[in-house]
């Protein structure tokens, strides 16, 4: 099946035309740390981009201040994300202070090359739902997508997940065509026996994703067409809160469900209601572009006027209503290992 691509258009950031109203920031995420130990060929490049130096990476203390003003001005909830967040050597305690300051969700989003020993302290810290990639079950294919990633690891990290009793685990796919498109009913089947919620993710022009997204997007529609009978055709709905992801469900009548992010061929910016702050502290609104708030040394330490001036600045730059994030010619400057996915 042919898809017709959004148009790339040349045109100032999400700053400029009329901010969508919205009433405020409810979810942040935030990205621990730079580091990842595989390289995907959607996300990074080959040669390992220079890290941060440690010291310009917030603390755990600052992590803590930072989110405690995040959540006095309508933050509910918070997902901890990467680089890859389980290299951070902290990692269970930046869990514990969060799940401590009582935020409606916290959930985490894991490559799982770790996770099989870290699954049981960070569910006894507090996290309550974890989401691993995942986007092959053939050992190769897996090894070429990350570039070096080991598969066995990963789905040892699904089952520690599974065993612990986190409230929902979940995995995610960026599709590609002729890479991994022809393993999604494959996908589904493996998580379905597990009780695991799959998501199927159209490839996002963003970073080093921009350089091969037209020829390897594969749209939603093509995605339920490979699916099959496995699932019932329809638009989906979302759940409440949870992020932009229409779920379809199983044709079984099971009540299994498959989830479709769609950031290319049917974006969802009117309705974002996301922030994110990267490791080094600074607030962006929107995952394809560059703009964004440095936190001030005064936010970093927690003063109340100051984080609320910070998160205020940068949700005014959230992008118009006519924004198409991942499609917008700026995406393509996004480091997403920086930015945090």
């Amino acid at each position: 099946m042919l898809v017709a691509l959004p148009m790339l258009r040349e045109r100032p950031g999400p700053t400029s035309g009329v901010t969508v109203e919205r009433a405020s920031a409810r979810l942040v995420r935030i990205s621990l740390t730079d580091r990842c130990d595989m390289a995907c060929v959607y996300c990074r490049p080959a040669e390992r981009e220079a890290y941060l130096p440690a010291d310009e990476r917030l603390s755990v203390a600052q992590w803590e201040a930072v989110l405690r003003g995040l959540l006095a001005e309508g933050v509910r909830r918070v997902r901890i994300t990467g680089g890859e967040p389980l290299l951070h050597r902290d990692v269970v305690e930046v869990v514990r202070r969060v799940a401590a300051l009582g935020v409606d969700d916290l959930a985490l989003t894991t490559n799982a090359s770790r996770l099989a020993a870290l699954a049981g302290p960070l569910r006894a810290a507090g996290l309550r739902r974890v989401t691993v990639s995942i986007d092959a079950l053939d050992p190769a294919r897996f090894a070429a997508i990350t570039r070096g990633g080991e598969l066995a690891a990963v789905l040892a990290g699904v089952e520690a997940a599974l065993s612990v009793g986190f409230d929902e685990v979940k995995t995610n796919t960026v599709v590609l065509r002729g890479v991994n498109d022809h393993e999604l009913p494959a996908l589904v089947r493996w998580a379905w026996a597990r009780g695991v919620t799959p998501r199927l993710i159209e490839l996002m022009g963003v970073g080093e994703g921009g350089k091969i997204w037209r020829e390897s997007l594969v749209s939603r529609a093509e995605m339920v067409a490979r699916l099959g009978g496995l699932v019932v055709a329809g638009e989906g709905a979302r759940d409440d809160d949870r992020g932009p992801a229409r779920y379809l469900f199983a044709a079984d009548g099971s009540g299994r469900r498959v989830g479709f992010i769609t950031g290319s061929t049917d974006t969802y910016c009117a309705g974002c209601d996301r922030l994110r702050v990267t490791s080094e502290g600074t607030v962006r609104p929107c995952l394809a572009t560059t703009d964004g708030v440095e936190l001030t040394e005064a936010a970093k330490a927690g003063e109340p006027g100051a984080v609320a001036a910070t998160l205020r600045e940068a949700w005014a730059q959230k992008p118009d209503a006519s924004w198409q994030g991942c499609t917008e010619v700026t995406a393509r400057a996004v480091s997403m290992i920086a930015t945090g996915g």
